[in-house]
């Protein structure tokens, strides 16, 4: 039967494994001297540096935590709790006055105006999806929180959630120049840090946090970075966390906004679609009935197919260019 027992891995092989890789990769290959890698107060970042301090030394790895004005607190606090943990050096940059600048707040929330004509600078909001484990195609609604605690939903057309989308981007896109500005300031390589479920179900900004010259845990399930995050001894906040976007100014989970199900149920789910499980296996695993499970499986491949072109490289006129 399928179960959890498929994401065993030995901790200390893999993070010697992974410790080669970015050692060879950054010198051979990068010709860099060091990592710079943004702490999201997340368990995979955390990782991610972990690996690359117990790779490449301390002294050759620098953390950013890049907050702004709809992060939560918590992120920020436990980005530098890893941070001196770890012995890194850490640079808290607000990036809420270069946000506003260029429009992410305000763009965001005259599309959200367009929906609802009422709401307020004062409200919170996030979207969610719906309709692709229901067998039907996936669309996003708009949830919004005004200052009394009352809460609203409404369906989001698709010119709507598409400026909502690429208004948040920014804040994606502007951390990773950030990362890049201090790369290259340091001769340094930018460590990405996706997982295997958001990397091949292609949760991520194009050319925001999407963009990383190494990517050390794209191969490992989201059950797994747990696993290493507790072998890596990494604190206990961090390993109990449950994964959030820390995007929009209302808690989200990123089983609400993209996934449809909890980590552990996806992994169990890519897990099986990966190895040919029958829809039956996995409803088992999962306590779904076959046809529910044939969704999840139909879902997976959609959103491979949505989003291949987030990692297409860009079309050349000559294909052997330079070559």
């Amino acid at each position: 039967m399928l179960t959890q027992n498929v994401f065993d891995l030995d901790g200390a092989k893999e993070c010697e494994r992974i410790g080669d890789w970015l050692r060879q990769a950054l010198r051979r290959d990068l010709h860099r001297h060091g990592i710079v890698v943004a702490l999201s107060g997340g368990v995979d970042s955390s990782v991610c540096a972990a690996l690359a301090a117990r790779a490449l030394g301390v002294g050759k790895v620098l953390a950013l935590l890049l907050p702004e004005r709809d992060s939560s607190p918590h992120s920020t606090r436990l980005g530098r709790l890893v941070a001196e943990q770890l012995g890194i050096e850490w640079i808290l940059q607000d990036i809420t006055p270069a946000l506003e600048a260029i429009g992410c707040y305000s763009r965001r929330d005259e599309a959200i105006r367009a929906v609802l004509p009422d709401y307020a600078a004062d409200w919170k909001s996030k979207i969610a999806i719906r309709g692709g484990l229901e067998g039907r195609i996936n669309h996003f609604v708009l949830v919004v929180e005004t200052p009394a605690g009352a809460v609203r939903e409404q369906r989001l057309g698709p010119r709507e959630y598409l400026q909502i989308v690429a208004a948040t981007s920014y804040k994606q896109r502007l951390r990773k120049a950030i990362e890049y500005f201090h790369a290259d300031r340091l001769h340094y390589a930018v460590l990405g840090t996706p997982n295997r479920l958001e990397y091949d179900q292609g949760f991520f900004v194009k050319n925001g946090d999407g963009a990383a010259d190494l990517k050390p845990i794209a191969h490992l399930y989201k059950t797994q970075v747990y696993a290493l995050a507790r072998f890596l001894g990494l604190p206990e906040e961090i390993c109990a966390a449950q994964p959030t976007t820390d995007t929009y100014s209302m808690t989200q989970g990123q089983d609400e906004f993209y996934f449809g199900l909890p980590y552990a149920d996806m992994d169990l789910a890519l897990w099986g679609h990966d190895h040919g499980l029958p829809a039956a296996e996995l409803g088992r695993a999962l306590g779904m009935e076959p046809q529910q499970a044939e969704l999840v499986y139909r879902d997976i491949e959609r959103k491979r197919g949505t989003t291949a072109y987030l990692h297409a490289s860009p079309r050349l006129a000559a294909p052997d260019l330079g070559g």
